[in-house]
């Protein structure tokens, strides 16, 4: 297990779309394991495989909760209803946070660590999670959908939003 570089704004990388996992072997375990220890050292809510560089259809999400660490491998959406609007950030983009519409309820399909199918239906957080790190998997970030005029940045050093 590693910690692995973050992509950042600017990587062409995150503009590119994630190719299925034809087969979960030790290298996706080990990606997978790399993914949630660099999610949690960055205290991040989910982590979708580009942004560290592989271009696959991984992502692992822990709202914290107590329900996770999900490992959604080749995920696809099944459903969505309603829309929220919620703050958001990213660890592709650091100190930047905005509003963004996303659904209020949404039911995938993926893939779990062992490669068994399984449905989740999420709301709320989990919803936006998730929405989140597909979107990452289609090569959209979050700073293209904002609501207009709600990008701030936030200093780390004096803890404020400008």
């Amino acid at each position: 297990m590693a910690i692995r570089k973050i992509r950042e704004e600017g990587d062409e990388i995150l503009k590119k779309k994630s190719r299925p996992v034809e087969e979960i072997n030790d290298k996706i375990q080990e990606l997978i394991d790399d993914m949630l220890d660099t999610m949690y050292k960055a205290n991040g809510v989910g982590l979708a495989a580009v942004q560290v560089g592989v271009l696959k259809q991984v992502i692992v999400i822990d709202i914290e909760d107590g329900s996770g660490p999900y490992i959604l491998i080749n995920p696809k959406i099944l459903k969505q209803k309603g829309e929220q609007e919620v703050e958001e950030g990213c660890l592709s983009f650091p100190n930047k946070f905005a509003k963004v519409i996303r659904p209020a309820e949404i039911t995938i399909e993926a893939l779990n660590r062992e490669g068994k199918t399984h449905k989740i239906k999420a709301k709320e957080l989990l919803a936006q999670a998730i929405s989140h790190e597909i979107d990452h998997l289609n090569g959209e970030v979050f700073i293209d959908k904002i609501v207009p005029g709600t990008l701030e940045y936030v200093d780390p050093n004096k803890n404020n939003k400008q």
